[in-house]
């Protein structure tokens, strides 16, 4: 079973009859677009594709932050002063 994530949905039949239409009535709302019942690709605004643009790599930079965290026993004290 595939998990839709979007509460619009439409056949990809549908979708290249007319994309604008379908994009036009979702009113920015995300858009799945099934093929066999199934999810192939979803279409979504230009502004919600930058925040999830935005999460995914404030996502990336809280890892990066955990790893070096974790290897904090290692790092190099440094006085500003001496710079």
């Amino acid at each position: 079973m595939d998990v839709i994530h979007s509460t619009l949905t439409v056949s990809i039949s549908e979708f290249k009859q007319n994309p604008g239409k379908i994009i036009e009535e979702a009113h920015g709302q995300p858009v799945a677009i099934l093929n066999h019942n199934r999810p192939a690709f979803y279409t979504v605004s230009p502004e919600l594709m930058a925040q999830m643009a935005e999460l995914y790599d404030e996502f990336k930079l809280h890892n990066l932050v955990q790893q070096r965290l974790k290897s904090l026993n290692r790092a190099v004290k440094v006085n500003l002063e001496d710079l």
